[in-house]
């Protein structure tokens, strides 16, 4: 059966450094994009709604079409901070288009990553999820805010490196380079590390994560232990998956790529680099639903 799409496609990928938008026509074909402002909804809801319809509207303008041309389109807006269907729902009802759906930012980084294919995501930048895709459902683990979860993160190991340090203080365990470059940070005061770690977001504990993972990398004992400990989490994970031999792993986000070497053997031999990227997931998401909704038709 041939179905007639949407004119214009559009998607959307936000948090709380910014948001991306992209416009394709029917085709899929790629012809406008926009960076906009922060768009963490649980952050900011008013700032996140700005935010994405000022770069929809800017995608729009880089494709020179006209702005009400959005009241035609077909979305998809994947956003950190997107918990419940309420707060999709007040999202979805101050944008424009056609037709939107709303999600968190997981199933657009899990299809950006992934594709169609089987396989399993360990998305991990500041914060961490990981995703198993199977038959074209996806099932979520972590990814719940720094405080009580996201194990692994660029936030974990910085928080991590500075625990484990405070044991160095206390005489608890040895000390090493990398504990020597993060006391040193703190001028080799653990006051100032405590009077740190009360104010600090997860952006500053994630300040320290490259250190641990260099240290980690030149096979320093503190560093190689806390890596090993932040991919347990994602092993666990890989456990859970039951990956097949065509299955693929993706490690994205600035961490991510960094946790190959501690990945359980056979997990290592199904690393593939992503095929794409949040956005780009957006982008199918919102293709897809053009065709389910005219196809419906």
């Amino acid at each position: 059966m041939t179905c007639n799409l949407s004119h214009y496609i559009i998607g959307i990928d936000g948090g709380g450094s910014g948001c991306r938008a992209a416009l394709s026509d029917s085709d899929g074909v790629r012809i406008g994009e926009a960076t906009g402002g922060a768009a963490n909804f649980t952050t900011n809801p008013e700032l996140a709604i700005k935010s994405v319809l000022e770069a929809a509207q800017e995608a729009a303008k880089s494709a020179d079409i006209e702005l009400d041309t959005l009241s035609h389109c077909v979305a998809h807006v994947g956003l950190a901070g997107i918990l419940n269907a309420s707060g999709a729902a007040r999202m979805a009802a101050a944008l424009p288009f056609r037709q939107v759906n709303v999600t968190d930012d997981r199933p657009t980084s899990t299809v950006g990553a992934l594709g169609t294919e089987d396989g399993l995501l360990a998305a991990i930048g500041t914060g961490a999820f990981v995703a198993i895709q199977k038959n074209g459902a996806a099932r979520f683990f972590g990814g719940w805010g720094f405080q009580i979860s996201d194990h692994g993160s660029g936030a974990w190991l910085g928080r991590a490196a500075m625990e484990r340090c405070l044991n160095v203080c206390d005489g608890l365990e040895p000390g090493s380079v990398l504990s020597n470059q993060v006391l040193t940070e703190f001028h080799n005061d653990p006051v100032e590390m405590v009077s740190f770690a009360k104010a600090a977001a997860p952006s500053d504990f994630a300040a320290l994560a490259p250190m641990v993972i260099k240290a980690g990398a030149k096979s320093d004992a503190l560093g190689r232990s806390i890596m090993t400990e932040g991919a347990r989490f994602i092993n666990s994970c890989i456990g859970k998956a039951d990956l097949g031999e065509s299955d693929i792993v993706c490690l994205t986000g600035g961490i991510g790529p960094h946790y190959a070497p501690y990945l359980d053997d056979r997990a290592k031999s199904l690393v593939r680099p992503a095929k794409g990227t949040a956005l780009d997931g957006a982008l199918m998401l919102a293709k897809a639903a053009s065709e389910n909704m005219e196809c419906a038709g």
